[in-house]
């Protein structure tokens, strides 16, 4: 049996881990640099990062046979959190009028519906490359020198846990074969077409329990629920060439993991049709 993945995760995630104390540069704030346009952007961003917490309880509701995974939600579970304190943070001392309250971050609380567990990993494995990609332009993006170096950490943090899912993504193969094959496939193909859907495609912007439906996304529970859509298209401006980072990386993750030739969706396509056709 291969060893459980979780150990070296946490002692890789642990050796990189950055503190609110003292990797922050609280002194070198520049309220000349911040607009209240863009505060209220962190209010938004640190809602949204609450929403880990719902998130979580699905994952372990959903893999209580796997204790290895489980146990890492510990770890991601933490670091996702910390995301919505330093930004919490930052507004409490610069401004603390938009410090999201208690039932702010409650209404993103919600049970999500039980899914395949492999379908749920890959669609975050593919979350994770996208924030990673929205944080780094939103640090473009924002002026004020902190704010800059927050959403350059958190974007880091993002990259890492993509990679940590990454590994249990290669267990679950070598666990699951085919059938997983084609879950990741599936999954992947839709979170690389997000240009083609129209909207942006996260796990915090998709619909995840038929019973509230159409409140049923953590976007749709924001005090603005059109705010993602305005913050990507009209402030940080995430336009085509960085959706196309976003899809370029799925897909080449994908190639590798599959130890096949996709570099376009149109090869996705082929290869989940020759999956269908084998099965």
């Amino acid at each position: 049996m291969e060893p459980m993945l979780y150990p070296e995760l946490f002692k890789s995630l642990e050796r990189v881990r950055w503190s609110l104390e003292r990797d922050v540069p609280w002194e070198a704030f520049d309220g000349a640099r911040l607009s209240d346009e863009q505060a209220l952007t962190v209010k938004m961003n640190a809602i949204t990062e609450w929403a880990a917490l719902p998130a979580t309880e699905m994952f372990l509701r959903d893999n209580r046979h796997d204790c290895d995974f489980s146990a890492f939600m510990s770890v991601w579970f933490y670091e996702e959190q910390k995301h919505a304190l330093v930004l919490m943070e930052y507004l409490r001392r610069f401004r603390p009028q938009l410090v999201p309250s208690e039932d702010e971050l409650q209404a993103v609380r919600f049970p999500f519906d039980p899914a395949p567990p492999e379908q749920t990993l890959m669609l975050h494995f593919c979350g994770e490359i996208r924030l990673n990609h929205w944080y780094r332009r939103a640090a473009e993006w924002h002026t004020e020198p902190v704010l800059r170096h927050i959403y350059d950490l958190i974007a880091r943090d993002e990259a890492r846990h993509g990679g940590a899912y990454l590994q249990y993504m290669k267990r679950a193969l070598v666990r699951g074969g085919e059938a997983v094959k084609a879950s990741f496939a599936k999954m992947g193909m839709l979170m690389a077409a997000a240009a083609r859907a129209g909207k942006p495609l996260h796990p915090t912007n998709l619909h995840v329990n038929q019973s509230l439906f159409p409140r049923d996304t953590v976007q749709s529970r924001l005090p603005d629920p059109e705010w993602l859509e305005r913050w990507l298209d009209a402030q940080i401006r995430f336009d085509r060439e960085w959706e196309k980072k976003v899809s370029d990386m799925i897909l080449l993750n994908l190639s590798k993991l599959f130890d096949a030739p996709i570099r376009t969706l149109q090869d996705l396509s082929r290869y989940r049709r020759r999956l269908k056709a084998a099965a």
